[in-house]
């Protein structure tokens, strides 16, 4: 052990909690079977470690700490409970997995992962969908409850009784705690998929923790190391290997967003590029995860942004727009044929696409719009809208992005900047709806 300040503590904690916290509970439940004795143990590990902690140091291996109190606070409630002497014997047993799977190592060849188990169980059909995207969230990332709550609609009790109305029914209909086979594996896995999207989507988003995004990619290799030459499981993780590939460059040194055309492409992962790559040639057919996956390598493949192949792109969507219609797939599509073929032919897709008003008062419309009026040559009207944008999006680095698009346009008069936080970057993919399945990231943003 070595001691450490509180703070550090706290830092400490948190990490080895955003790491360890879903392996805990997968494993605890895969061995009690009861949901919330599993949460509850871990969650009294966490207290214990800020309150131990500081007074005797952070451990080697924090997440193997965690676990070894979360297993012995379950061996003791299972031990007067009198439950039986086997589980007993299996709780005995547990020991941390491997810190190095994450990685790719050898623990991956086996699809016997506590985690991947847990997010089968947590997209069981006999759950809403709403339930099972939620429900992998908490238990799977450990999202917390409020945050759900919001991506939902819905108040924090609210959710709170949804959560417990889903660990109920799984325990009541005997849900088995296991990655199915035969037919059963096919019928729930665009339940599955749909989640480790929104895994993906909540990590690599602007204001994301990026831990999610490599949980979802580790959960996808599994996947697809269990369902090879599935199209869809091998388009989602090709998909997930372009975009993250960007992570490390999407960023300045102060914390702003860069865009794609100016970020330094030395930075980007070219090892998961080239998994990426080589994952995409094993896909044989066509779907919505795959065309997005092949939309991701025109822009992670091209040598800079002049040689992104933009007609290309527009004819994927084009073909993503016939597989899985929806506001935002219209949205990209026209900037890319603004892109491919002119900003008129974008901001006539544009209107098209704003028809009906799915998008009405959508930042990132306005944004679209003011990306191609720019490039029309309308830097006045093109300011105005990304100062719109920006007023409509939540604080943070996407509301930067647009205030600093609109400062280089046309500065605020009288001021070098305009009102607000000045930032830089097209405008980013915004995240899909949780209600509403998966739509397109790659977007000629970050």
């Amino acid at each position: 052990m070595t001691h450490a300040h509180p703070a550090e503590v706290a830092r400490a904690a948190s990490a080895a909690c955003a790491d360890s916290y879903a392996r805990i509970v997968a494993a605890l439940i895969r061995v009690t079977g009861d949901w919330t004795l599993a949460e509850d143990c871990a969650q009294e590990a966490l207290a214990l470690a800020l309150h131990r902690w500081p007074a005797e140091g952070v451990p080697a291996n924090p997440g193997g700490w965690l676990m070894t109190v979360a297993r012995n606070r379950a061996v003791d409630v299972l031990r007067r409970a009198a439950v039986e002497r086997r589980k007993l014997r299996e709780l005995a047993l547990l020991q941390l997995a491997d810190e190095g799977r994450a990685g790719g190592s050898g623990g991956e060849e086996e699809v016997v992962d506590d985690r991947l188990r847990l997010v089968f169980t947590c997209c069981h059909p006999a759950l809403a969908i709403e339930a099972r995207v939620a429900l992998t969230l908490r238990t799977v990332c450990g999202v917390p409850t409020a945050d759900i709550a919001r991506a939902f609609l819905v108040g924090e009790s609210t959710m709170t009784r949804r959560l417990t109305r889903a660990k109920a029914r799984i325990a009541a209909a005997g849900i088995p705690y296991r990655v199915p086979t035969g037919p059963a594996l096919a019928e729930r896995l665009p339940g599955v998929l749909a989640v480790l999207y929104l895994l993906f989507t909540r990590g690599y988003d602007a204001d994301g923790e990026p831990a999610f995004a490599d949980e979802a990619i580790r959960l996808a290799r599994l996947l697809e190391r269990l369902m090879p030459g599935r199209c869809e499981v091998a388009g989602l993780l090709a998909l997930f290997l372009f975009q993250n590939s960007r992570r490390e460059a999407r960023r300045d040194v102060d914390g702003n967003l860069v865009p794609l055309a100016e970020q330094d492409r030395r930075r980007w992962d070219h090892a998961a590029i080239a998994e990426g790559v080589a994952v995409l040639a094993r896909v044989d057919g066509d779907g919505p995860y795959a065309a997005q996956a092949r939309i991701a390598a025109c822009h992670a493949t091209a040598a800079s942004a002049a040689a992104t192949d933009w007609p290309a792109i527009a004819a994927a969507y084009d073909r993503l727009a016939g597989l899985h219609p929806s506001p935002v797939v219209a949205l990209n599509r026209a900037v890319a044929h603004g892109y491919a073929h002119g900003p008129a032919a974008g901001l006539a897709l544009l209107v098209e696409a704003r028809t009906g008003g799915a998008l009405d008062d959508h930042p990132l419309a306005v944004a679209a719009e003011a990306d191609l009026t720019a490039r029309r040559g309308d830097a006045g009207r093109a300011a105005g809208l990304f100062r719109r944008a920006a007023a409509m999006s939540r604080p943070g680095p996407q509301r930067r992005a647009l205030l600093d698009r609109a400062t280089a346009l046309a500065p605020a008069p009288g001021r070098g900047t305009p009102a607000g936080v000045p930032g830089r970057s097209d405008p980013a993919p915004d995240p899909p709806d949780p209600r509403a399945g998966s739509d397109s990231a790659a977007h000629p943003g970050g």
